[in-house]
């Protein structure tokens, strides 16, 4: 029921944003098309990357290879930053050896890693990933490290008096009760791999949705644009929801609690 009408609710929304941007463009002429496209323009443009190509590739090779590079990025940052920050949280001797270089690099923006990466790994996709990495990799080992901060201490000190070994009780004690904060990380991670990808891909890429965006620009094609823009936030809101079905059947007792 709830997920009815959450899923109604949405696209309500996204049919009013359509007619808005019709009236706008199409019938009064607010906005020109120099500016904002009209809703034909973007479909037709959408038919012809679809059909015959643009920027070195038709659409679906162009998503691929920007979901290519997330999902590299992604996984890469969360199978380091998840476990770090697990260690971090639950080690003092971690906290303070590693949290000096970790709050230097902190407020390095991902972008900013360009240029070395460039240095470092060339204009191939090998660049890219690393920038997706570093942007992924910080939400996840602050988030993963808070979760363990926030474990209620008797829990920790009653798997201490009960003697639980160390592989036990990361499984039994420290996951589970660091996992809506792992998942909050991940969520911003994923967020920030989209946020990062694009504008990597604006730089020396052959293939991607960002590099559809810096082509259209050079060629001053709006319509081409708009359709770059839609389909990276249609492939950022679809991973987004694969990753809370993930989240549901890892929690399903906060899932079934959203619900009611």
């Amino acid at each position: 029921m709830f997920v009815g009408s959450r899923l109604s609710t949405v696209l309500l929304v996204l049919a009013a944003m359509i007619v808005l941007w019709y009236v706008a463009t199409t019938i009064t002429g607010l906005v020109g098309p120099a500016r904002l496209p009209q809703p034909l323009e973007v479909w037709q443009s959408f038919v012809a990357i679809a059909t015959d190509g643009y920027g070195n590739g038709r659409l679906h090779q162009h998503v691929l290879h920007s979901l290519k590079l997330v999902a590299m990025g992604f996984t890469v940052a969360v199978c380091v930053g998840v476990p770090l920050g697990l260690w971090m949280g639950h080690s003092r001797r971690a906290e303070a050896l590693i949290n000096p270089t970790f709050l230097l690099l902190r407020p390095i923006p991902p972008l900013a890693w360009i240029p070395l990466a460039i240095v470092w790994l060339g204009l191939g996709d090998a660049a890219k990933i690393l920038v997706i990495f570093v942007a992924a990799f910080v939400p996840s080992v602050i988030n993963s490290y808070t979760g363990v901060r926030n474990i209620d201490k008797p829990v920790l000190e009653a798997a201490r008096m009960l003697g639980i070994r160390r592989f036990s009780f990361v499984r039994e004690v420290l996951v589970p009760g660091s996992l809506p904060m792992i998942f909050t990380g991940l969520r911003l991670s994923l967020q920030a791999s989209w946020t990062t990808l694009v504008a990597a891909e604006l730089i020396g890429a052959l293939y991607g949705l960002g590099s559809i965006l810096n082509q259209a620009a050079q060629d001053i094609y709006p319509a081409m644009i708009m359709v770059a823009m839609i389909f990276v936030g249609i492939c950022g809101a679809t991973t987004t929801w694969l990753l809370g079905q993930v989240e549901a059947r890892a929690m399903p007792w906060r899932h079934e609690r959203a619900l009611q």
